[in-house]
């Protein structure tokens, strides 16, 4: 499963934030609620347009941005 196929970024949509594509269900609200302590049951019943993917493709998202990277710099 890759994220990039559930989560997209529109500036119509929310003002550009990622979310669940189809929704308007932004993927920081999934996060925020996982950090909580919000069980995926509790989220998928709270947030009924939400799929059981949509949770492990919120945390692939959060593990790609929290990932370092090392961009060159020229000389």
């Amino acid at each position: 499963m890759r994220w990039e196929d559930l989560i997209s970024a529109n500036p119509t949509v929310m003002h550009g934030a990622r979310c669940f594509t189809g929704t308007r269900i932004p993927v920081s609200l999934v996060l925020d609620n996982l950090a909580d302590g919000v069980s995926a049951e509790q989220i998928l019943q709270q947030y009924p347009s939400l799929r059981a993917e949509h949770i492990p493709a919120a945390l692939s998202l959060a593990a790609d941005l929290a990932r370092e990277r090392v961009l060159p710099m020229p000389a």
